[in-house]
C-alpha cells in the first residue's frame, strides 16, 4: 500500500517540520565557537579545551555522567562567558537563529539573570541584553527565510535566596519580552516551596510560572510543585512513572498522575538529557512511551542543546526510531506545545491553526508526488 502512513518522517521532514520548543536553557545552548572566542575576549582561562570540536565533545561527555549534580557543573563556562552586555546579546540572537534553523517556530528560552552580574550588570541590563539579542536572532532568521518567536522565561536558582525579587524582576517585563519565571538548579534538599513568596507574588499578578520538578527528584517534588506553588507547567515531571503500575498490561494511575492527566498539566519532557541525568535509561525505557500512550499532556524540548549535543530535529529522530512516531505524533506533541505555551490565547490559536497544521499537512502529503514523478506526455 503506497501511503503516508506506511512511511516514517525522515531526518530532513523532521527537520523541515514545524516544532514548538518549551523547555530550553540559554546558557545550555552556545555555540563552541562562541564560547572559544568569548573566553579570548573575555580572559576567561577556565575552558578545559579551546578547540571548539574538542570542546563540543567535552561538554557532551562530562555532562553524560548520570548525575544531575554533575551535569550542572559544566554551566560554570558557559556563564563565565556571558558577563557582558555583548555576550548575552551575542549568545541569544545565536540561540534565536539555530533554533530557527532546526525548524522551531516557537521557542519558550529560559535563563537565570542573576548568574551574569559578575561584571557589573544589573538584572535589568541582563535582560534587556537577551531581549534584544532574541530581537535580533529572529531578524537574521527572517532575513534566512525562517519565521521564529522566541520568549524568554527567567529563571531562579532553587539553592539561592533570590526568587521573589527574579519573580518582580519577570512581571516588570512581561510585556517586553518576558513570557513567564521558572526555578531550575539541583532539586535533592531545595524543594519548590522554599520560594513559596515568589510563587503566591506571581498568582497574584497573574503571571505563568513553570518549575523544574519531577527530574532528579520523585513524586514529592511534583506534588509541591503543583499542590503548593500552583505551578502551570513541570519542567521535567518524569518522575510522574513512579505513581503509574503497569501490571500484565493492566495500566492503574495514583492520585497525583491521574490529577496531572485530568487537569491537562503540560509536562515539559526532555528525553536526551534525563538519559545523561539519570532520570531515564534508554530512549525505548523513558516514561514518554507510556505516557504518550495514556494521552497526558506531553511537550518535546531540548533542555541543553549543548550539553546533551541535541536539537529539536534530534530529539524528535530518537523518538520516530524508537517508538516508530508518524507526523500525526509529531503534530500530537507540537500542537501540545502549543497549547501549553505562555502566550495569549489568540496568539497561540493562530499558530496552531495557521503554521503548525498547516506545515504538517504539506509534509504529510509530500508521499503523493514522489521526486522524479513527471507527466509522460
Amino acid at each position: 500500500m503506497t501511503s503516508e502512513t506506511t512511511n516514517l518522517p525522515t531526518a530532513e521532514q523532521i527537520r523541515r517540520a514545524p516544532k514548538v520548543l518549551l523547555h530550553d536553557h540559554l546558557d545550555g545552548g552556545l555555540r563552541p565557537a562562541t564560547i572559544a572566542e568569548l573566553a579570548r575576549e573575555n580572559g576567561y582561562d577556565g575552558l578545559p579545551e579551546t578547540d571548539p570540536e574538542k570542546l563540543g565533545i567535552w561538554f557532551r561527555e562530562a555532562a553524560d555522567s548520570g548525575s544531575l549534580e554533575r551535569y550542572l557543573e559544566t554551566f560554570a563556562h558557559t556563564c563565565a562567558v556571558m558577563q557582558t552586555r555583548d555576550a548575552l546579546a551575542r549568545v541569544a540572537a545565536e540561540c534565536a537563529e539555530d533554533l530557527a534553523a532546526d525548524g522551531v517556530v516557537y521557542a519558550e528560552v529560559r535563563y537565570a539573570p542573576e548568574q551574569h552580574l559578575e561584571k557589573g550588570l544589573s538584572l535589568e541590563e541582563v535582560v534587556e541584553a537577551v531581549n534584544e539579542g532574541f530581537r535580533e536572532g529572529e531578524r537574521r532568521a527572517r532575513a534566512k527565510g525562517h519565521r521564529i518567536r522566541v520568549g524568554a522565561l527567567l529563571t531562579a536558582m532553587r539553592h539561592a535566596a533570590r526568587a521573589l525579587e527574579i519573580a518582580e524582576l519577570a512581571n516588570r517585563y512581561r510585556d517586553l519580552g518576558v513570557v513567564g519565571f521558572d526555578i531550575a538548579g539541583a532539586e535533592a534538599g531545595y524543594p519548590p516551596t522554599r520560594h513559596l513568596d515568589a510563587f503566591e507574588y506571581l498568582k497574584r499578578e497573574n503571571n505563568h510560572f513553570t518549575i523544574h520538578a519531577g527530574e532528579a527528584f520523585g513524586l514529592p517534588s511534583i506534588w509541591q510543585a503543583l499542590q503548593w506553588c500552583g505551578a502551570d507547567r513541570l519542567g521535567h515531571g518524569v518522575r510522574i512513572i513512579d505513581d503509574i503500575q503497569v501490571d500484565d498490561g493492566e495500566v492503574k494511575l495514583g492520585r497525583l498522575a491521574s490529577y496531572v492527566r485530568d487537569k491537562r498539566i503540560p509536562l515539559e519532557m526532555c528525553p536526551t538529557s534525563n538519559l545523561q541525568t539519570g532520570a531515564a535509561t534508554s530512549y525505548a525505557e523513558h516514561p514518554i512511551g507510556l505516557l504518550r500512550r495514556l494521552q497526558f499532556r506531553l511537550t518535546v524540548n531540548t533542555d541543553n542543546r549543548l550539553m546533551s549535543g541535541t536539537s529539536m530535529s534530534r530529539e524528535f529522530e530518537h523518538l520516530v526510531e524508537t517508538f516508530r512516531y508518524t507526523f500525526d505524533d509529531m503534530q500530537w506533541f507540537t500542537v501540545n506545545g502549543m497549547k501549553s505555551a505562555f502566550l495569549p490565547f489568540d496568539e497561540r490559536l493562530a499558530m496552531i491553526n495557521d503554521v503548525i497544521k498547516p506545515g504538517y499537512a504539506e509534509l504529510k502529503s509530500e508521499w503523493l508526488f514522489p521526486k522524479g514523478h513527471a507527466d509522460s506526455a
